[in-house]
């Protein structure tokens, strides 16, 4: 398993569509889950107070803030949140065909045993540190997600067994290859793209001993 800087187990963001996974690279110190109730008023003459009437549910809001760093390589920091506000963006290649519309994709945060299934309704992204060519390496990005499944159907499942859908984690050692990698994971080395572009990896003969990187789902 990948761990953050910390050492600690990481909390991921996949988007749903791609399976493109987002590991954070140090853990947030605490999340906020908000929810409400609809409810109405009823007439109870001659009462205090009039009956309540239940209407609806609303949805869970998930609320968590994340940092993001990238001094000790140079990178430009925002190619790994880049992957954020791509959750928030239209998918283009799931186009109704009745209605010619799209949307932007569900996506999952995996913490634990923690699993939220949701869409982005907010982000916002602080750049605090810069190279002296101007290259950021420091983000804070506060983001906000509101529930599109039941969390008491996927409460407490397994991110790591249940149903496949959470991603696996790899680490690189010396020797390795993307085909190599994508026929231990999927029987199939063709499918090392899919795996370079979960991990933003541009040059696939060019991977770091050590680098832990992630084995997204298998894409049909």
């Amino acid at each position: 398993m990948t761990m953050t800087r910390g050492g600690l187990a990481p909390a991921v963001l996949m988007n749903k569509n791609t399976g493109e996974s987002v590991p954070c690279m140090f853990n947030p110190y605490e999340y906020t889950i908000t929810k409400s109730n609809s409810y109405e008023q009823a007439d109870t003459k001659g009462k205090n107070i009039p009956h309540i009437r239940f209407q609806q549910g609303g949805a869970q809001a998930l609320s968590l803030r994340l940092l993001f760093d990238t001094l000790d390589t140079g990178a430009d920091v925002r190619s790994l949140t880049a992957r954020l506000w791509n959750m928030m963006m239209v998918d283009e290649t799931r186009i109704d065909p009745r209605t010619n519309k799209s949307e932007p994709p569900h996506c999952l945060f995996v913490w634990g045993a923690f699993t939220f299934e949701a869409v982005i309704t907010r982000m916002s992204e602080q750049i605090s540190l810069f190279m002296p060519t101007g290259t950021a390496v420091r983000s804070t990005v506060e983001i906000s997600l509101q529930q599109v499944s039941d969390s008491l159907d996927i409460l407490g499942q397994n991110p790591t067994s249940g149903g496949g859908v959470a991603p696996a984690t790899r680490r690189i050692d010396a020797g390795d290859r993307l085909d190599l990698i994508a026929h231990e994971a999927y029987g199939d080395c063709t499918k090392w793209r899919q795996i370079a572009r979960a991990n933003g990896i541009l040059d696939p003969l060019r991977l770091r001993p050590g680098q832990v990187i992630i084995i997204p789902p298998m894409e049909e």
